[in-house]
């Protein structure tokens, strides 16, 4: 029986060298999700698929697709490079979290549905220079329903007031208004800003985003708290994610060196 071959769109999340000549390569198709190829003869001198298989590459492929096996790339066209991605290094750390993310929520040949658009807005944006965390968040966000975990972000679990105070409480899954911050006395505290952006990222379109501007305090906030969810209701620590976290140390020692000189 002939194998089927089938177009798609792609976007390349990772590779590595397998046997004398060939790569496995990890792409996030648009039909089915995550899925591992095998590309035979890409590491010879001069193959023309090596090139279009290159981490954080994008376009139409060719291949025979199996969602419980190894599928096969046979051709590509139209594919690009994200440029900024690929030479930033804050930029090119967010962008291996984020498919490192997606693939954790997504088994190999679970079809993404809009979550594709949103993943591959997420990237397009950031190769635009935009603010790679904010743009992460996002999808942290809207992707915990992938694992299981749903807060209530607009208004009190108990009694569904919105005009007052909120605070995050893991043990009741979301949002507890002044009235009820006795039923939570470890609940995380959050400022009216704060939960002003959960609200609006945790139902954000980035199909639909044409600028993004927050506060260097508001993130802070917002990834401690995205953080301590991971951690503790998702249970999900990725090596990506804690790279990230090393860089952001970096970073706050640097400027510390720098004030004292």
């Amino acid at each position: 029986m002939a194998k089927q071959v089938s177009r798609f769109t792609g976007l390349v999340m990772s590779r590595r060298d397998f046997r004398e000549r060939d790569l496995l390569v990890k792409m996030l198709t648009a039909s089915q999700g995550p899925l591992m190829f095998l590309v035979r003869g890409a590491k010879r001198p001069k193959a023309k698929l090596a090139a279009t298989v290159l981490p954080f590459s994008h376009g139409s492929y060719l291949g025979v697709l199996h969602q419980r096996r190894l599928s096969l790339l046979t051709a590509a066209n139209q594919v690009q490079q994200y440029q900024h991605i690929t030479a930033d290094l804050t930029a090119n750390a967010y962008a291996t979290y984020l498919f490192d993310l997606v693939d954790a929520a997504f088994y190999d040949g679970q079809p993404l549905g809009r979550w594709f658009n949103q993943v591959s807005s997420a990237l397009s944006l950031m190769d635009q220079g935009m603010d790679p965390q904010i743009i992460v968040n996002v999808l942290e966000l809207q992707l915990l329903s992938q694992f299981g975990v749903q807060p209530t972000w607009d208004r009190c679990v108990v009694c569904g007031r919105r005009d007052l105070p909120l605070n995050y409480s893991e043990e009741n899954g979301g949002m507890l208004c002044a009235n009820h911050f006795d039923r939570d006395p470890y609940r995380i505290r959050l400022d009216q800003r704060t939960t002003g952006y959960l609200q609006l990222l945790s139902t954000v379109d980035l199909t639909k985003v044409k600028a993004i501007n927050v506060s260097d305090y508001i993130k802070q906030r917002l990834q401690k708290l995205i953080d301590t969810i991971y951690n503790n209701q998702v249970g999900l620590h990725l090596r990506s994610r804690t790279f990230i976290r090393q860089m952001d140390n970096w970073d706050s020692q640097l400027k510390l060196s720098g004030r004292k000189d």
